[in-house]
């Protein structure tokens, strides 16, 4: 069963190493994700599972001790999912690479650790099946679900300025501060792909895994979107 969930944004310039210059600017940011790893570690889970977007339309395991790497910003920096020996050839996507290096940042050692990526455009059905699923692994399960709101807040944003990005992440801001599964549920792939929002499949994942009467508070710790891209910080417990 679910028994306690975090919501946190997944840019590597979330990684100060990455964000160089700018990295006073998520400075709250990080500090939220620190205090919303702490609620996951107060539940006392048997497992926790990193939950994150992936490439492709399925779902991909990441076995703890999955390596990870931001060379391809540009960094000289590694990471590793908990640990364990992973699987060879495979690496962490760059959403469970930054809910790697939260996790190591903040000394993870509550329980043991898996990553599932979950592809951008599985169709809600399957992610909240997939949410079910994850939530049954265990005794008392724990998610952190990594995933931005969209990208296209501002004219310098990734995704340019749409006007309908401002109300869609709003939606998306009090669905995760409420724990508001329903609203979660609802969330439109078509829309969130026009509005290059990440977070869609594995917050709907997360909807899956708390339809099994866990009757979780939600908490909202920090919103806002300093590059123009929607970042949520949120617990559920």
């Amino acid at each position: 069963m679910l028994v306690a969930a975090a919501a946190c944004p997944c840019p590597p310039l979330l990684v100060p190493e990455v964000a160089a210059g700018a990295a006073p600017e998520l400075d709250a940011a990080r500090a939220a994700c620190t205090d919303a790893l702490g609620v996951l570690a107060a539940a006392r889970p048997d497992l926790l599972v990193v939950v994150g977007p992936d490439d492709g339309s399925g779902t991909h395991g990441y076995p703890a001790g999955t390596p990870g790497s931001f060379r391809g910003f540009g960094v000289d920096l590694d990471v590793r999912l908990g640990d364990g020996d992973g699987a060879a050839g495979r690496e962490l996507p760059y959403g469970l690479a930054v809910g790697a290096w939260l996790l190591g940042r903040t000394g993870w050692a509550g329980a043991p650790v898996e990553g599932r990526g979950v592809g951008e455009s599985l169709p809600p059905d399957a992610c909240l099946a997939e949410g079910r699923r994850l939530a049954g692994r265990a005794g008392r399960v724990a998610l952190l679900v990594m995933g931005d709101a969209s990208a296209c807040r501002t004219p310098k944003a990734p995704g340019y300025l749409d006007e309908r990005a401002v109300p869609y992440d709003a939606e998306i801001v009090r669905a995760l501060g409420s724990a508001d599964t329903a609203a979660l549920r609802a969330l439109d792939p078509r829309a969130a792909r026009e509005l290059k929002v990440s977070g869609r499949a594995p917050w709907q994942v997360l909807a899956g895994a708390a339809e099994g009467g866990a009757g979780l508070a939600g908490a909202l710790l920090h919103e806002g979107a300093p590059y123009g891209v929607g970042y949520v910080v949120a617990t559920w417990s």
